[in-house]
């Protein structure tokens, strides 16, 4: 239970923290033009690609407490993300981003242009056709990828264990207890949590899919 409490804690916040940076990387790459956008895009991506844990490898580089930002962030505040569970949010966060931002893009992507157009000449400001216009009609994409990343966040493994370890109690979410279930011969346990995991993100899986045929 304290696997599954940390679990869905880890999983919404890094899906609060993802969702709010994905849609305006989203809004911006949806109606950007620039010659570097395609490879801000592979770059926003790359998380899907890379194995888990080299992401966590980049993690440990940058926050651990000999890191480029983790020391300065040690020394000055006394912050250490390091075998937290603060440190297993910024990882899911970090391998769920890219599901917002390729779902709420492709949805922003599919909006009327000449509605916001007609916005922008009956003198609306861009924040304005932003949450009035683009986000209303673009709301099954965008709530398609954040139950993707929902999900991505609460089966996040790689990562998580490289920067925050798999403390029970502390930092051991549901993907780890399976794992130092399995290992310590404890079937039931193994069985009863891959249950829980494959029920919701089955799930969630076919609600997205309801969203997104929806919204086609």
């Amino acid at each position: 239970m304290e696997s599954l409490y940390l679990t869905l804690k880890v999983a919404a916040m890094a899906t609060l923290a993802a969702f709010h940076l994905g849609i305006l990387l989203a809004y911006l790459l949806a109606h950007s033009s620039l010659p570097g956008k395609k490879f801000v895009e592979a770059f926003l991506t790359l998380p899907m690609v890379l194995p888990p844990t080299v992401l966590g490898y980049y993690l440990v580089v940058f926050l651990g407490r000999n890191g480029w930002v983790g020391k300065w962030l040690y020394e000055n505040f006394g912050i250490s993300l390091m075998f937290t569970w603060q440190g297993a949010v910024l990882a899911a966060a970090l391998v769920s981003l890219p599901l917002i931002v390729k779902s709420s893009c492709a949805a922003f992507q599919d909006v009327d242009k000449t509605i916001e157009n007609a916005a922008r000449t009956l003198g609306a400001s861009e924040v304005g056709i932003f949450f009035r216009i683009s986000v209303p009609l673009a709301w099954r994409g965008i709530l398609a990828g954040t139950l993707l990343a929902f999900a991505r966040a609460m089966g996040e493994f790689g990562a998580t264990l490289m920067i925050a370890g798999n403390l029970p109690g502390k930092t051991q979410t549901l993907s780890m207890a399976v794992y130092d279930a399995v290992q310590a011969g404890n079937d039931n346990l193994a069985g009863f949590l891959v249950m829980v995991i494959s029920v919701v993100g089955m799930s969630i899986l076919v609600l997205s899919g309801i969203l997104l045929e929806k919204r086609s």
